[in-house]
């Protein structure tokens, strides 16, 4: 379904019945990223809800890079949870969707049951992960140019991006990005929030994470190393869990999907 908020369009979806669960995509996904936990979750008894970001999917994908800025992103979730009258969810996320988490868990405690964030650990704890893995964000400068970083991810029908990202769901990715404005729209999600300044600027510092936590990483991610996850403990006052999932990759929710369901649900189930 569609939801309006504020005047964005947000595309959700919204199934089954029981404790609320939000699911939060990332670069370049859409809510299909977590149909293999959407149909574990129903199936444990938890209402799942799927939105598409702004800026992907089929949500709305307004032109300025304003429009991207993480306290917007933030509200968005905020307001599709006072739409749904939701008053408190368990916050799931990856990526960006795990930035914007980490921020809504900090933020807004009262709307966040437990937070379980895979990939992006704490910005502060990302921010101090060093050396390796400013190294493997050095895509994150190439997408602040407009215009080159949208012909490199292009050009030959899309070579750098797979040959790079290896998605799983490469072929359904590239479908989506081969309209211009939606290449560049998703792209706005890093113009907006990691400028080059930021590369070397302290995080903003966010309150400590009240509610119980897990992170899980995988072995074989592409652009996170472990230190930024498990470095989150420190940013996190409840309980705090930490999960490797061996021989995944960024995607692990795609690559290790049963590993990854059975983790969800034994943390969900405990809370």
């Amino acid at each position: 379904m569609r939801i309006d908020l504020d005047g964005i369009g947000i595309n959700v979806t919204d199934t089954g019945q029981g404790p609320a669960v939000l699911l939060l995509h990332g670069w370049p996904d859409t809510h299909d990223l977590w149909r293999h936990q959407v149909a574990a979750l129903t199936a444990a008894g938890y209402r799942t809800i799927v939105p598409d970001l702004r800026g992907l999917g089929d949500s709305d994908k307004p032109g300025s890079v304003e429009d991207y800025r993480m306290m917007r992103l933030v509200g968005d979730q905020a307001a599709l949870l006072d739409h749904l009258q939701v008053p408190k969810v368990h916050l799931v996320a990856h990526d960006w969707g795990a930035a914007i988490a980490w921020a809504m868990a900090a933020l807004m405690p009262e709307r966040v049951a437990s937070l379980t964030c895979m990939s992006v650990g704490h910005p502060t704890a990302f921010a101090a992960a060093g050396l390796a893995q400013r190294q493997k964000s050095w895509y994150m400068l190439l997408f602040q140019f407009p215009g080159i970083a949208e012909r490199w991810l292009s050009q030959d029908d899309f070579r750098n991006l797979r040959e790079w990202a290896h998605h799983p769901d490469h072929e359904a990715v590239v479908a989506r990005l081969r309209v211009p404005e939606a290449l560049t729209a998703s792209l706005g999600l890093y113009r907006a929030n990691v400028p080059p300044e930021s590369l070397v600027a302290p995080p903003p510092e966010l309150p400590p994470i009240q509610a119980p936590t897990m992170g899980v990483w995988g072995t074989e991610d592409l652009a996170l190393v472990e230190d930024g996850m498990t470095g989150s403990a420190a940013f996190v006052a409840g309980p705090w869990r930490y999960e490797r999932v061996e021989g995944a990759g960024h995607w692990l929710q795609l690559d290790a999907p049963d590993r990854v369901n059975r983790l969800l649900l034994d943390f969900l189930n405990g809370q």
